[in-house]
């Protein structure tokens, strides 16, 4: 598996109206791209940070991932995404390895992105996401 570059990093927050508030406030930018990932029952917002972006995710289901971490965690960082230029068999070498997964085989993402977790138990309590964008490979 060949990680190519920190693609993002996944934040939390009750609301993206005020998230892109205050980063309007904060630092004079606006999200690129909105989407709602219906699967993983989330609102995003995307802000480029030169190679790398930042994803908000608003849940939008009371029983969606989003809204449980912000229950038990409150907002904040909600994962690493390494993007890598084969999700398939990025995902196979970690299984191969014994690695726990969240996900057995990739899935759709944002952007159309194709994406898996790796259990943060593997990754000292941090949630990780391998990805691979649409324009790459499969």
């Amino acid at each position: 598996m060949r990680l190519l570059k920190i693609s993002h990093l996944g934040i939390a927050a009750p609301g993206l109206s005020e998230a892109l508030a205050n980063l309007e406030r904060l630092f004079g930018i606006a999200p690129t791209h909105t989407e709602e990932v219906v699967d993983q029952k989330v609102r995003t917002a995307f802000f480029p940070i030169g190679e790398s972006t930042l994803e908000y995710l608003e849940s939008t289901d009371p029983e969606g991932p989003i809204a449980k971490f912000l229950a038990k965690r409150g907002p904040g960082i909600h994962h690493l995404a390494f993007e890598v230029d084969d999700v398939d068999a990025a995902v196979k070498e970690l299984l191969a390895k014994g690695v726990r997964m969240i996900d057995q085989a990739p899935r759709k993402g944002a952007h159309g992105n194709r994406i898996a977790f790796i259990h943060p138990a593997e990754t000292g309590g941090v949630l990780v996401e391998v990805c691979q964008p649409q324009d790459h490979g499969a």
